[in-house]
C-alpha cells in the first residue's frame, strides 16, 4: 500500500488545497449521484474551502470521523467548527454523532445504522503520538473488527464516538491533512508504514496525504 504525498507551502494553503479536494469528489460524485464525506477536526480554512466549492447540498451527506462525549455547542466539540462554517441551507446534509446520548454504545450502533457502505471519502488528520480519529494508542478499540463505529476509552478528558479501522479501510478515499513542524515525526512514520501507530493501520489502498512543507520537512 503506498500513501500520495502532495506538499503545500504553508498550512494555510495545506488546508485550502484538501477542502478544495473535498469538494471536487462531490462535484464529480454528485452529477450521477449521492456523495458521503466523514469529516474529522477540520481548520476553518479546509471548512472554507469545501463550502465555497459546493454547488448544491442536495445530494451530500455530511458524516463525522469522531467526536468526544461533551455538551453540544462547546470548543471541545468537533461539530461545533463544522457547524460554524456551513451554510444554512447545508445543515440538512449534516448527520452529527449522538455525543449526547445517555448510553455511549448504543449511539455508536445507532450511528452505524446511519452510514452508508461506504463512504465517499474520510478526512483524517494526525496527532504528534500518531493518532487519528480517535483511534489513541493503547485504545482496545485500534483492534475493533466487527463494528464501524466504537466507543473509545478516556483521552485527553473526554470517551469519543469514533470511526473504526474497518470503516476507514473500507471508504473510497482518504484525504489526510497534516500541518505543522510538531507533526513531521509522526508524518514520516504514517508515510512509512510503521504500525507502531494507529494512523498507519489504516489499509485503505487510496490514500493522500496533504502537508505543508513544515510536516513534510521541506
Amino acid at each position: 500500500m503506498t500513501v500520495e504525498l502532495e506538499i503545500a507551502r504553508d498550512a494555510n494553503e495545506a488546508e485550502r488545497r484538501a477542502g478544495k479536494l473535498v469538494a471536487e469528489r462531490a462535484r464529480a460524485a454528485i452529477e450521477s449521484s449521492r456523495f458521503s464525506v466523514a469529516l474529522s477536526k477540520a481548520p476553518p480554512a479546509m471548512l472554507q474551502a469545501f463550502v465555497a466549492g459546493v454547488t448544491s447540498w442536495d445530494a451530500i451527506d455530511v458524516y463525522q470521523v469522531d467526536e468526544r462525549a461533551a455538551a453540544a455547542g462547546t470548543p471541545h466539540r468537533n461539530l461545533s467548527a463544522i457547524v460554524a462554517s456551513l451554510p444554512a441551507e447545508a445543515l440538512g446534509s449534516l448527520r452529527p454523532m449522538p455525543v449526547e446520548a445517555p448510553d455511549l454504545d448504543d449511539a455508536a450502533r445507532l450511528y452505524e445504522v446511519e452510514l452508508p457502505e461506504a463512504l465517499d471519502l474520510v478526512h483524517l488528520g494526525l496527532g504528534v503520538d500518531g493518532h487519528t480519529a480517535s483511534l489513541a494508542p493503547g485504545d482496545p478499540v485500534l483492534d475493533e473488527r466487527d463494528r464501524r463505529v466504537a466507543v473509545t476509552e478516556e483521552y485527553e478528558g473526554h470517551r469519543r464516538l469514533t470511526l473504526t479501522v474497518p470503516a476507514l479501510d473500507s471508504a473510497r478515499e482518504i484525504v489526510w491533512l497534516v500541518t505543522g513542524e510538531e507533526k513531521r515525526d509522526a508524518l514520516a512514520r504514517l508515510l512509512e508504514g510503521d504500525e507502531s501507530i494507529p494512523a498507519a493501520r489504516i489499509a485503505n489502498p487510496s490514500q493522500l496525504v496533504v502537508a505543508d512543507e513544515a510536516a513534510a520537512g521541506r
